[in-house]
């Protein structure tokens, strides 16, 4: 159920069969010259929305923008701060639990560190503070199972490469321009790199030229399997996994 669409009254008589809400989280973030700029949004959004009608769940409106470290300084990125992304997830989960919500997944279509850990420290404080709730906070490419790697090809693939190229080629193609050339960032860590386009100047981590509608569909019919397994187990009150989260 897409809570943004609900009248008051249809959110009330929703309360009685569920009260887990799933808030995804996305970017406007340059992902090379051939996807858009929301790819992650646009991803984790078309998940998250499938993956609630099949668990019978809430699904709030995705928070659009993000973190964005690595690609902050490339043509199109439009980015907040971890303070900012923490606060808005923060007072999201809190006033939703002020409307009866008690299960809260926050869950990323983009992984960057800085981003990830602002949301874990938003569902760490919430965790704690809110009783009787429960709260998950993963990262959409962290809980995909293994077999995702016996389709995408390109060992080491990431950013705007073969997997999210063929997610956008099954969703949206007609948003997909061409595909860029393959390549990996030339980050010298731990040294921080002032000049980020300088090091990695199309903003693709990967082979986009490798990428299938057919792979697409495949990965992303297992995005929403898996969200929609948390989502039960949220439900059903059984244990679920604790914040995992890059570092």
């Amino acid at each position: 159920m897409l809570i943004g669409e609900c009248t008051m009254t249809g959110f009330k008589r929703a309360l009685g069969r569920t009260k887990t809400l799933i808030i995804p989280f996305g970017t406007i973030e340059a992902h090379g010259t051939h996807l858009p700029l929301n790819t992650d949004t646009f991803i984790i959004r078309e998940a998250v929305k499938k993956a609630a009608d099949k668990a019978g769940v809430f699904m709030a409106p995705p928070v659009q923008y993000g973190v964005c470290t690595s690609t902050g300084q490339h043509p199109g990125t439009v980015g907040i701060t971890p303070p900012t992304l923490r606060l808005l997830a923060l007072d999201i989960v809190r006033d939703a639990y002020t409307k009866g919500l008690r299960n809260f997944i926050l869950i990323s279509g983009h992984g960057g560190g800085s981003h990830m850990q602002a949301l874990k420290d938003a569902g760490e404080t919430l965790a704690i503070e809110l009783k009787g709730a429960k709260v998950a906070v993963a990262c959409l490419y962290e809980i995909l199972p293994k077999k995702v790697f016996d389709i995408i090809e390109t060992e080491g693939d990431s950013h705007a490469g073969e997997l999210e190229t063929s997610l956008m080629l099954h969703l949206a193609p007609r948003l997909v321009k061409g595909r860029a050339k393959e390549e990996y960032p030339r980050f010298t860590r731990p040294v921080i790199a002032a000049d980020k386009v300088k090091c990695w100047p199309g903003a693709v981590w990967g082979n986009p030229a490798r990428a299938a509608a057919e792979k697409g569909e495949l990965v992303f019919a297992m995005m929403v399997d898996e969200i929609a397994a948390l989502a039960r187990r949220m439900e059903k009150g059984k244990k679920t996994r604790q914040p995992c989260l890059p570092e």
